[in-house]
């Protein structure tokens, strides 16, 4: 071979050899965006299983090209392409999502991966695509667009969610694994969920129906659980460093938001990094009201201190609810470590905000004038810090191990001052919270059996104090909860196992128990504003908790589920020992003999797939709630009135009722209609009574009939959809007038039903910047969400321009 033939075979050889060793490159088809994670494999052969790295590509060279090539991703259309089909596409493939279904992994059921269509309970998932196309202000706004929570709200700067007819404190947040939920969450309405930034989430798992035997106390209605993003790693020894920011602008309140993350890995050791910023000005509610209802929700005067004088001041625009603005900060920082042995996990978050107004107590009137000059929160602040340890095995004793233990810092603030007096009032919490999770998964021959144990631990520190805003003279005041410190602790230990019977595995069967203990202490020291006849309360409580289910998948279409279930909730030093005035202006006053409530919860389920595109599902339940914890008017030294703060008031306190009941349905519709059309569609029907030794009455928290349908559009670059969002009546029969549905904010009759028609378009110009365009409720509709003290936005546009890097 001559030195000219030698470099020329050398030259073919490199060439050859550089042209099989292509990079393939998946993205999403209408955000133009690298796919993560897709499992690349020829057709067959399962021994070289490849993944895509945090751009999207894998070298396709370690492949042994014996078939057409599989790109599977669980978000999205399987693709099947032979190597030269892709050498024509130019190794650039574009993937579509598709709606979520049965074959989705899912974490929240069990704590560790598994197949929707394994799990019993109804879980719907919320994609990080899916939270991008949203397009939301807050997390609370998110959960309401979801289609099966509905979200009640007193103030802009807050929402509660509401699973099945429970709220707040009876069911349960979790966050990357650690419970959100601690000793003050009270029975009304919460706020805390806003503190967590959906720019940061990469999905959202929303579990239907009681959860106490993987997650213990509180998860009577479902479990809310929240993951955030984590770094994008790079599949070589090179930093990968990907970025995406947005800014964006809403009309209904003339607010603006901003966000940027950036994410920098190699192989082993990633980092991400995000900060969100959110102001809100007063938001306008809708214009377009019932002629039976025509000045429902208008805000016609607020309160200005004008001169050292509290001024009642006529609102020139009465659908702009003044008193509703407020701002907030969110910042994550998550460090992973990947090792031979075990990946490692640090995690902090903080989010804080401005003051938010209490919207409601500041629309308040008596005799004539209004009550408050001024009511609102102190910037809620959340710190959040966990680490987490996830150890793979293939031991006797398990084959997959987490432990997690966390930390959250709390700060809650109450400042109210009633028109025209110069007393302010402060009340304050601080909450130190510790948590500590430990699970273990293994899989035999017949079952997989999962176990673990937790243990938590909150202290509660509650001042408070009065300021005279003319002379700055302090003075002594009743705190919300017991001055001498309250503490509340819990320990568990869980077993669960599931097994797959019959050749084709078409029957799932499932249980598990839980054995919890909740002891709670509190210290009242300071009795000159309240006799009480106790100075400490302390309780133990012990609860062991089980469940059954069984799935039947009678063929590829057709799906049955059932699910009993126990659940239980301690009550918590809220429950117990706060003093508080209620919106149906009751003072609550402490109650240590309170016990727990105790959920008997039995579901079934059928879904049905037409076409292998196109499902549908209907679930019912139903729930027994034994001593069952809610206010009931009551009396203090032998009266049934109090003085709190300078005025007599009727005396209520939490007790536990006889029994109360909840039933319900869910239907559900989801698929592809086209290649690029899809329909989802939600209806969810709750009717709950309570017992007492006097009267059988509604329960509060109960959301009339509500639902929403919609229709989505994808294609090259673009996505699009329309839907529409609908409550039925929330008849006046059907309140609890004692509890936290807040008749006094609704109508005469009750809660009107509504509906609202919206529209969201996003375009992908190229890989690095988008545009959304939304318009929600097109009609102006004037509506509010049941049991809300303020009236939900009229029409808004939203415009928010993403780029990436």
């Amino acid at each position: 071979m001559t030195r000219h033939s030698a470099l020329l075979f050398l030259f073919l050889l490199v060439f050859v050899n550089q042209g099989f060793a292509q990079v393939l490159s998946c993205f999403d088809v209408s955000t133009l965006q690298p796919i993560e994670n897709a499992k690349v494999f020829v057709e067959g052969n399962t021994k070289i299983i490849l993944a895509t790295d945090g751009r999207g590509q894998v070298d396709l060279s370690e492949l042994e090209l014996s078939g057409p090539i599989i790109i599977q991703h669980p978000y999205y259309k399987v693709a099947k392409h032979s190597y030269n089909e892709l050498r024509q596409m130019q190794f650039q493939l574009s993937l579509v999502e598709k709606v979520n279904d049965l074959d989705e992994v899912v974490v929240s059921a069990s704590r560790f991966e598994e197949k929707k269509a394994d799990v019993v309970q109804k879980i719907q998932v919320l994609r990080a695509s899916e939270l991008r196309d949203m397009n939301q202000t807050s997390m609370a706004d998110v959960l309401q667009q979801s289609g099966g929570v509905q979200v009640q709200k007193s103030q802009q700067g807050g929402g509660s969610p509401i699973i099945r007819g429970f709220e707040t404190n009876r069911i349960l947040l979790v966050v990357d694994g650690v419970r959100m939920n601690n000793a003050i969450y009270r029975g009304g309405h919460l706020q805390n969920v806003i503190t967590l930034d959906n720019a940061t989430m990469d999905r959202v798992e929303l579990v239907y129906g009681p959860g106490s035997v993987v997650y213990g106390s509180d998860a009577l209605g479902g479990v809310l659980h929240f993951y955030t993003k984590t770094p994008s790693f790079s599949a070589n020894d090179t930093v990968l460093v990907k970025s995406n920011q947005y800014a964006r602008y809403y009309s209904a309140a003339n607010g603006y938001a901003a966000h940027a993350d950036v994410s920098v890995a190699n192989q082993r050791l990633g980092s991400l990094t995000s900060f969100t910023y959110s102001e809100f000005n007063d938001l306008r509610q809708g214009a377009n009201r019932s002629s039976r209802y025509p000045d429902f929700g208008k805000r016609p005067w607020y309160v200005e201190r004008i001169n050292g004088q509290d001024v009642q001041i006529s609102n020139p625009n009465p659908n702009i609810q003044v008193g509703s603005d407020y701002k907030q900060y969110d910042f994550l920082q998550k460090i992973v470590l990947k090792g031979e042995l075990a990946d490692q996990t640090l995690n902090i978050q903080y989010s804080t905000s401005s003051d938010v107004q209490r919207y409601d107590r500041l629309t308040q009137v008596r005799d004539g004038d209004p009550r408050f000059a001024e009511w609102y929160y102190g910037p809620q602040e959340r710190l959040f810090m966990s680490y987490r340890i996830d150890l793979p095995s293939e031991s006797r004793l398990f084959d997959d191990a987490r432990i997690v233990s966390g930390y959250q810092q709390i700060e809650e603030s109450r400042i109210t001052r009633r028109f025209q007096n110069p007393e302010k009032n402060h009340r304050i919490e601080n909450l130190d919270i510790f948590t500590f999770n430990i699970d273990f998964e293994k899989e035999t021959k017949r079952s997989e059996i999962r176990y673990g144990a937790e243990a938590y631990a909150n202290f509660v520190n509650s001042t408070a104090f009065t300021q005279n805003i003319e002379s700055g003279q302090t003075g002594l005041l009743d705190t919300r909860y017991p001055d001498g410190g309250s503490q509340m602790t819990g320990v568990a230990a869980y077993f669960t196992q599931s097994w797959e019977l019959g050749k084709r595995k078409r029957i799932i069967l499932s249980d598990g128990l839980r054995f919890s203990q909740v002891n709670l202490k509190a210290k009242f020291i300071d009795k000159s504003f309240f006799p009480f006849p106790f100075s400490l309360v302390d309780q133990q409580n012990e609860a062991l908790n089980g469940h059954l289910g069984a799935i039947f998948k009678i063929n590829a279409k057709n799906r049955i589920s059932a699910n009993v279930s126990t659940g239980f909730r301690a009550p918590n030093i809220d429950d117990l020992a706060k003093v508080f005035e209620s919106s149906a202006e009751l003072v609550v006053l402490p109650n240590p003999r309170l016990r727990p409530e105790y959920a008997y919860n039995a579901e079934l389920g059928y879904s049905h797939t037409f076409f292998e595109k196109l499902t549908t599902s209907a679930t019912g339940f139903a729930t027994l709630l034994n001593n069952a914890l809610s206010v009931q008017r009551s009396t203090f030294n032998g009266s049934d009135s109090i003085l709190y703060e300078g005025q007599f008031s009727p005396v209520a306190t939490v007790t536990n009722n006889s029994q109360a009941y909840i039933l319900g349905y869910e239907l559900g519709v989801q698929g592809d209609l086209s290649e690029h059309l899809a329909l989802t569609g939600n209806l969810a029907y709750t009717y709950g009574r309570l017992e007492t030794p006097d009267t059988l009455m509604p329960m509060d928290h109960i959301p009339p009939l509500f639902g929403k349908v919609a229709l989505s559009y994808k294609r090259a670059k673009l996505r699009a959809s329309t839907f529409v969002q609908f409550a039925g009546w929330k008849r006046v029969e059907d309140y609890n007038m004692l509890g936290e549905d807040n008749f006094p904010n609704a109508t005469a009759d009750g809660m009107p039903s509504w509906y609202t028609l919206n529209a969201r378009v996003n375009y992908q110009f190229t890989e690095w910047i988008g545009l959304q365009v939304a318009c929600e409720n097109i009609l102006d509709y004037n509506y509010r969400v049941f049991a809300s003290n303020i009236s939900a936005p009229g029409r808004n546009f939203v415009l928010t321009l993403r780029t990436s890097f």
